[in-house]
């Protein structure tokens, strides 16, 4: 081997390791991944900082449980209550508002509960439940399943003890929901954005939509390196600095489908 070949081949040992190290993990909702904003955002920010984002789309109760494990930099999910725990555990470093949409009821044209056009979700689960109307739901310890799960509650049904043949647990993530909702001619709670960016929506609509007990807050943390010294703090922070910055905020508010905004900036720098 020449002088030459053996130069090369040194220079891309030793440079791998640090080319290999020039990303991140980002631990996230399977909302965030399907309705596509990742796709919008994920080339900015690595066009301006060089920084690769690997994203794993979770619910948010597997993307916190696999930060706790130390397999993430940063978490970016959708329960709040569920992040405070998180943080207050001694996992993440300080959690930042990003971003908020809503969630929204959809169900089949038919209408069997009858509850197309309500605005109160709590009346429209007493309905749905009371008609032993078909309901599919995450059952997959998501933002939105602990979002549905909360709601029952208020429509005080215990659906764990309460739920029958017509209440189908998919396990699953959003947009495999909606496609079994499809099928069955279920109604299901979504997060608007999956929504919007869904295109096998048989014979479901919107049926209920604008009470404020649907709305839906985002959040991102780093990872605490103190407990992970694997995190890459300095990456990691990049990112959570990036998407709460104005420009961050503004690639957030330009994400649309069909000229409708999935996602409304709320950062509070």
């Amino acid at each position: 081997m020449d002088l030459r070949r053996i130069l090369l081949v040194a220079a891309v040992l030793f440079a791998a390791p640090a080319w290999a190290q020039k990303f991140i993990t980002v631990a996230s909702t399977t909302s965030t991944e399907q309705s596509g904003l990742f796709k919008h955002l994920l080339p900015i920010f690595e066009q301006k900082t060089g920084i690769q984002v690997r994203v794993v789309a979770l619910g948010t109760g597997q993307a916190l449980d696999m930060a706790r494990r130390g397999d993430a930099d940063v978490v970016f999910v959708h329960a709040k209550p569920l992040e405070e725990k998180f943080l207050a555990e001694g996992f993440g470093v300080k959690r930042f508002d990003v971003m908020y949409n809503d969630f929204i009821l959809v169900g089949p044209k038919s209408d069997p509960a009858k509850v197309h056009g309500m605005k109160d979700i709590v009346a429209a689960l007493q309905k749905i439940k009371a008609a032993q109307a078909p309901f599919a739901s995450r059952g997959d310890r998501s933002g939105t399943h602990f979002a549905e799960l909360k709601l029952w509650q208020e429509a005080g049904i215990d659906i764990a003890k309460e739920k029958g043949p017509w209440y189908r647990d998919t396990g699953s993530g959003m947009g495999p929901t909606l496609n079994t909702a499809a099928g069955m001619n279920a109604y299901a709670l979504s997060d608007r954005g999956t929504w919007l960016s869904f295109k096998n929506r048989g014979d479901l609509e919107i049926s209920v939509e604008g009470d404020k007990r649907l709305f839906n807050q985002y959040g991102v943390m780093l990872v605490n390196p103190a407990k992970f010294p694997q995190v890459k703090k300095e990456m990691g922070q990049a990112f959570v600095d990036w998407v709460i910055s104005p420009e961050g905020q503004k690639a957030i508010a330009d994400y649309k489908i069909n000229g409708e905004q999935l996602f409304f900036p709320d950062a509070k720098n």
